[in-house]
Order: C-alpha cells, then sequence, then structure tokens
C-alpha cells in the first residue's frame, strides 16, 4: 500500500512537472471550482441575470425556453445573434433585453423593421465582433452563457472573463483553442466555469465536494453518433455508392436534438475528441487518464473514477435542457414540471451498455488524443480544420471520409509550426490559418451533389 501511494505520489509530481514546464509554474491543477452560494434564486426577488451569446442557435433557444420557464429566476439582459434577425426579434420582444446585437451592419435595418415598435422597452442595437463583445462584459449580467458554435466566441468570451462575469461555457472552442491562454485569465479574475454542455456537466456534478487529489479517471461516455450500428465497410460502400444518402445518415442523431454541425461532429466522433481537450483543460487531468466509451442509450452522461477507484456518475434523459438548466441555477437545483421535464423510470428504461470505440471507424479520437498532447496551437488548428471541413461536408463540397483527411493534413501541415504557449493573437491567426488551409485544399471533384 506504501509503495502504491507513493507510486502515485511519483505520477502526480512528475505530470505536475511537465505542466510546469510547459505552461510555466501558475498553472492550475484545475479550473477553479466555485464555493458553494446560499439558495435563494426566486426569493425576495433575486434573480440571476443573464447575457446570451448566439441566442438563434441550439443552445441559445433552449436556453430562453428555460428562461420563460422560469421568470421568477432568471432574466435576460443582453442578446447576440447572427443572421436570424427574424427569431431574434422576436426573442427581444419577449425577453425585452437593453442591449442586442445582430451579426453585421447590413442586418440592423432587417432587424429594426422585425422588431417593430417597442417604446421604452427598445434594447440598444450594436453588431458584428464589438456588438458580441459588448454583449458579453454587460454591465448588468452576472453569468454570460457562451453559445456561438466556433472560434467566434473566444474574444467575448476572454472579455467576459476580464469583466468578472461568470461563464455559463458551451462553446467547446473557446478551451480547446484557447486553453493555454483562458486558463490563467480564469484564475486570475476569479469567475466560475460552469460547463453547459451534458458532458463536461456531468462531470462538474460529479466532483462536487472531491477532495483535492480525490479525481483518478474521467470516462467521457458517447452515443456512438448516426453510424454507432455501421460496420466501416458498410460505410465506406455508401460513401462509394450513395454519397448523399450518407451524408443525410451523418446529420441525423438517435438520440439527441442538435444543431447540424454538433450532429455530424457526433457522427464522427470528433466531438468527443474536442471533450477530450477540453476535459484536460477544465481539470487538469493527464490524457492518460481521460477514457471514452460507447454508451448508446445516452443516459449515462459522463462519470468520474475517484482515488479510492469508486466511479461517480451522472444520469438523466438525453435532454440539453438539463445542463443547461444546472449551469443557469448552480449551486441550486430547480424543481422541473414533470410534464415537460420526464424523470427517469430505471424499471421502463431497459438495459445500459457500452463499448470500447472502434478507432478505424473513429479516426478523430486518436488525432484528437495527438492534438491534446501536442498541446499549444495544435488543438486550436485541429478544432478549427475540423469546423471548416464539416462546414464544407454540410455544403456538399466533399464527402463524409474527407473530414478527416482534411483535419489530419491541416494538423500535419501545423506540425512545426506549433506555438507551445501562445498569445490570444497567436490563437485566433492559428485558427484562421487552418480553416483557410482547408478551403485551399478542398477541389471541386470532391464534391457530391
Amino acid at each position: 500500500a506504501v509503495r502504491g501511494a507513493a507510486a502515485a505520489t511519483d505520477v502526480a509530481a512528475a505530470d505536475a512537472k511537465n505542466n510546469e514546464a510547459r505552461y510555466g509554474a501558475a498553472w492550475p491543477e484545475r479550473c477553479p471550482v466555485p464555493e458553494k452560494l446560499e439558495q435563494r434564486l426566486g426569493q425576495d426577488g433575486y434573480k440571476k441575470t443573464i447575457s446570451l451569446l448566439g441566442s438563434t442557435g441550439s443552445i441559445g433557444t433552449q436556453t430562453l425556453d428555460i428562461c420563460a420557464e422560469h421568470p421568477d429566476k432568471f432574466e435576460v439582459s443582453a442578446l447576440s445573434a447572427g443572421r436570424n434577425v427574424a427569431l431574434l426579434a422576436e426573442q427581444t420582444r419577449a425577453f425585452k433585453p437593453r442591449l442586442v446585437s445582430v451579426g453585421s451592419a447590413d442586418l440592423v435595418e432587417d432587424f429594426k423593421r422585425e422588431l417593430g415598435d417597442m417604446g421604452s422597452d427598445a434594447p440598444e442595437i450594436m453588431w458584428g465582433d464589438e456588438g458580441a463583445i459588448e454583449v458579453a462584459r454587460h454591465s448588468e449580467c452576472s453569468t454570460v452563457v457562451t453559445g456561438i458554435v466556433g472560434c467566434a466566441g473566444l474574444q467575448p468570451t476572454v472579455e467576459a472573463i476580464k469583466a468578472g462575469k461568470d461563464i455559463a461555457l458551451a462553446n467547446k472552442e473557446t478551451l480547446i483553442a484557447g486553453g493555454p491562454h483562458i486558463v490563467p485569465l480564469i484564475q486570475k479574475h476569479g469567475v466560475k466555469i460552469l460547463p453547459a454542455d451534458s458532458e463536461h456537466s456531468a462531470l462538474f456534478q460529479c466532483i462536487q465536494g472531491m477532495p483535492e487529489g480525490g479525481l483518478r479517471r474521467i470516462i467521457l461516455t458517447a452515443s456512438g453518433g448516426a453510424f454507432r450500428d455501421f460496420e466501416l465497410e458498410q460505410m465506406r460502400e455508401m460513401a462509394a455508392n450513395d454519397p448523399l444518402a450518407l451524408h443525410a445518415k451523418a446529420t441525423t442523431h438517435p438520440n439527441w436534438d442538435m444543431g447540424q454541425k454538433i450532429t455530424c461532429d457526433s457522427a464522427t466522433l470528433m466531438n468527443k475528441s474536442l471533450e477530450v481537450i477540453e476535459a484536460h483543460y477544465l481539470y487538469g487531468t493527464s490524457y492518460d487518464n481521460i477514457d471514452v466509451v460507447i454508451h448508446p442509450q445516452s443516459i449515462i452522461h459522463s462519470m468520474v473514477e475517484t482515488a479510492d477507484s469508486s466511479v461517480l456518475a451522472q444520469l438523466g434523459w438525453p435532454d440539453m435542457r438539463l445542463p443547461i438548466l444546472y449551469t443557469l441555477s448552480w449551486p441550486e437545483r430547480v424543481m422541473t414540471s414533470e410534464e415537460t421535464w420526464p424523470r427517469l423510470d430505471f424499471l421502463k428504461m431497459g438495459d445500459l451498455t457500452f463499448k470500447e470505440p472502434d478507432t478505424e471507424k473513429y479516426p478523430s479520437l486518436t488525432m484528437g488524443y495527438a492534438a491534446g498532447r501536442a498541446g499549444g496551437t495544435m488543438t486550436g488548428v485541429f478544432s478549427a480544420a475540423n469546423e471548416a471541413a464539416v462546414a464544407a461536408f454540410l455544403d456538399k463540397k466533399m464527402g463524409y471520409f474527407q473530414i478527416f483527411e482534411m483535419v489530419e493534413r491541416a494538423c500535419e501541415a501545423h506540425r512545426d509550426e506549433i506555438v507551445l504557449d501562445p498569445s490570444l493573437d497567436d490563437i485566433v491567426h492559428t485558427d484562421q490559418w487552418a480553416r483557410e488551409y482547408v478551403d485551399s485544399i478542398i477541389t471541386p471533384d470532391m464534391a457530391i451533389a
């Protein structure tokens, strides 16, 4: 037992030394775990005030559904969106935020027409990157929900952290691309990071009350996506004979109701590769201690193994509203309606099964771990290249299997250019380079329609 404890201490010391060598002595063991607050949501008129980045997307609309269901607990102070001005106007009329930002200046007049006359409830209107940043640091909000997809959410998140706002993090790329820059910034400004995606919300819930050094292993669960029951040869045959059928299948999910990009990432398991990197930055866990298992039912959202070999899991129906609600209400638990929030019935639920992911069918996992271990700007290249490749696939500019090819080629091209301790400018520049690189190697003959 003494030898085992000594070995564990040696491994921990080696990990700490490696982190210090790469990131400096200030490298944290994990992102700060928020301290417990008094239970007061809805009491004496107290509400948590939020700003929402990406209000018209999947995360944004579900966040607003929760706010509408619990108006005594949550208030919306600012909204930002891209080009869907009709939906943004509808949201603005419903929630009456003080500030609204649209994607670009040319959309302002369209938005005003859609909005109509709100009288004294009319919001200030901004646009573009500057508008999103002002939404993120709006003076009246305490928590910023980052629902923007991709690296576009990085700069607003940085500004929100600098303004002392707590972050409800639904944007994986913030930590995947910006981890070496973001994590020290979080510590410096003393803000809380509350993960809003289902897997990291599950992990966050499982580590509540865990003593220092108690976390041994992270186990991320994956549904397996659209192709979990397909053989690789079957997929290759579809790609050769009916690529549009493969495309249609990749953009549907057996369990979750999500946007097209994340649905495609689930099909390729790129989302799980990105979550491995995110877990490393959130919890300071080495890549050797982060595992992925296929769990087709999506009932167990992730697990942690503790130092004494116990395993803690968070369970719930596959409904993105649950982690979002927990993120908004933490440290409290908000009572939900059984009509709109069905409860688990273990006697009717059936079996919970697990299997090892097939890395030949899902090469994204191997690439993701390699990018994470390379560190620095490589994780941002991995993420941005995937985003560009998925966008091209969704536009039918290339086939399904070429997503993996594009990401691998971008990472290989960046191998000799990695910046291990990147500035924010380095991160943004590398992100742009990766997208342009992928776009440059897509040729017309790759199109499937």
